[in-house]
């Protein structure tokens, strides 16, 4: 069953869609990345969304070293099929960089703002 669902979903010439990840609770865009075929799958498993790293070439559990999962809650498709919004429980924060979404900066008259408060500090969670 799950096989006919994914084969509705309009992926790209190189085998990804785009994935929206809004949090479940207060519907805040979270992140925007991309997923192939195996990454839907298992997602849709659960409990943790997986994405493709298109710069790694490989899958990856968001929240795999730092602990900031994201467990699904619920998935949506768009008209077009070719974009999935997900809707999770996020676990801390999102952003490597320490925010709770990637969505930290703005576009304000000409010039980047910060809009939001850092809730970690990355050097702690990353000991790279």
């Amino acid at each position: 069953m799950m096989n006919s669902v994914i084969d509705q979903l309009k992926f790209d010439e190189n085998g990804l869609i785009t994935a929206v990840i809004q949090d479940y609770n207060n519907n805040e865009v979270l992140m925007v990345a991309h997923m192939n075929r195996e990454a839907v799958e298992k997602t849709l498993k659960g409990p943790y969304v997986t994405f493709w790293s298109r710069s790694r070439k490989k899958l990856w559990v968001k929240g795999e070293e730092s602990g900031h999962t994201q467990e699904v809650k619920e998935v949506f498709i768009d008209c077009d099929a070719d974009t999935l919004l997900i809707k999770v429980d996020q676990k801390v924060a999102t952003c490597h960089e320490g925010y709770r979404s990637d969505f930290f900066r703005k576009i304000e008259k000409g010039k980047i703002e910060i809009i939001a408060e850092k809730i970690f500090e990355p050097k702690e969670i990353y000991k790279k």
